[in-house]
């Protein structure tokens, strides 16, 4: 079974309302960007009653910039990649002959090995944040 944890804000605790006029006091402000709640996955293998221990495995997900990232249950291999698709060729690959299981978390993950991926991700992820500032700043400039 694969397990999750949350962690970041206590999103238990109710949030205080504001006045309208304070609202918009906030919309003349360009607040800096919240980084998205970190989650650390657990890669367990599935219970052996759900399978086999002789299927290979790979966990398939998305990251916190919205990358790619296939991993393998034992911690053998994974990469980062553009695309989906390429994520899954990966795992197969990396699983031949017998072909592999794949496990589609809920959460978004980070890849916790050396990157066997696409090699260019390591230069798009710190773009794709910039661009992602550069948006929501704009966007809040626009709305003036």
């Amino acid at each position: 079974m694969t397990a999750m944890q949350l962690t970041g804000s206590d999103f238990s605790q109710p949030q205080p309302s504001r006045s309208s006029a304070a609202a918009s006091q906030d919309s003349a402000r360009i607040w800096p960007a919240v980084e998205p709640a970190t989650i650390t996955a657990s890669f367990e293998r599935p219970d052996p009653g759900v399978l086999s221990d002789t299927i290979p495995a790979f966990f398939i997900g998305r990251n916190k910039e919205g990358f790619w990232v296939a991993r393998d249950v034992d911690g053998k291999t994974g990469g980062i990649f553009l695309f989906e698709n390429s994520a899954m060729a990966f795992a197969i690959r990396n699983s031949r002959p017998a072909g592999c299981a794949t496990i589609y978390p809920s959460e978004r993950f980070e890849l916790d090995l050396e990157n066997r991926g696409n090699p260019m991700i390591g230069y798009l992820a710190p773009l794709t944040r910039l661009m992602t500032a550069l948006t929501k700043r704009l966007a809040g400039v626009a709305g003036k």
